[in-house]
């Protein structure tokens, strides 16, 4: 039996999805709030097709212009931080709201450059995972076919051993 969800819990949903952080899947959003992934990924399809009744067509367009904190570039960043740094709370919120971020985003963006923490190594690092899970993947491959022929080989030698001492060494003969 499917569940009915009112509208505006749709629309806070959708907003909750879109404003994630980076490291935020789409189904540790859609969990807590007890409904499907699936459920989740459509609401934020109609919603940017302007499907989703309550939300009104400059929140679509805010919705599909405005780019996510994580999305920022490191320049963008840095002057934001610079620009907030003077602003009291009041001001500081009024001035991230119309940025279209929030107070703990910048808190989080000075502590990412204290700790030299940067969202551009995330990507890199991803690629680099990658590339040397498959190197991994290569050298054990390679690796195995190595025990294998070896195991062959030592077997061979067991075999020449036993079939010396039952008939004899040729050698032997020879002399």
């Amino acid at each position: 039996m499917s569940q009915k969800f009112s509208q505006s819990f749709k629309k806070q949903a959708v907003e909750k999805a879109l404003n994630r952080q980076d490291n935020i899947t789409l189904k540790e959003i859609a969990e807590p709030l007890g409904v499907g992934l699936s459920s989740l990924s459509r609401w934020i399809l109609q919603a940017k097709n302007q499907e989703l009744e309550t939300v009104s067509p400059n929140e679509i367009m805010n919705m599909t212009k405005d780019k996510r904190p994580q999305d920022w570039p490191l320049e963008e960043r840095l002057n934001m931080i610079i620009t907030c740094a003077t602003l009291d709370e009041v001001d500081l919120g009024e001035y991230c709201r119309k940025q279209g971020i929030y107070p703990h985003h910048i808190a989080q963006w000075k502590l990412d450059f204290a700790n030299g923490n940067n969202s551009n190594n995330k990507a890199t690092s991803r690629t680099e995972i990658k590339t040397l899970r498959n190197e991994n993947k290569a050298l054990k491959k390679e690796l195995n076919r190595k025990d294998k022929a070896l195991a062959e080989t030592a077997a061979l030698l067991v075999l020449k051993k036993k079939v010396n001492e039952i008939w004899g060494n040729d050698e032997d003969n020879s002399l």
